[in-house]
């Protein structure tokens, strides 16, 4: 508001005052897209890098199930009481991790 009013008295630039408005609609929209967007992908990739086999993990389908073995971008997840149901799938499907006590 004051820079709109500076602009109509005459003593500011016309175009000074849209780059003004344009930075501050840019600073808006890092601080509520860009920054948490960042801090949550800082997130995951930690998540991916503390997987050890013996975690309990969800996956993005909703399926709890221990972690057997990683390789680089794969996990073998063992799902339920079966010993029989274990299923490579990407590291990037997984969404939590819980760390056996």
């Amino acid at each position: 508001m004051i820079l709109l009013d500076a602009a109509q008295q005459g003593t500011m630039n016309p175009i000074l005052v849209i780059v003004m408005y344009l930075v501050v609609i840019f600073v808006m929209m890092y601080f509520m897209t860009i920054r948490p967007q960042k801090k949550q992908q800082e997130k995951m990739n930690s998540l991916m890098e503390s997987l050890n086999v013996g975690d309990y993990v969800l996956t993005s389908s909703g399926f709890y199930g221990n972690i057997v073995s990683i390789a680089d971008d794969t996990v073998i997840v063992e799902f339920g009481n079966n010993k029989n149901c274990r299923i490579p799938m990407q590291k990037s499907a997984i969404v939590e991790v819980e760390k056996p006590e």
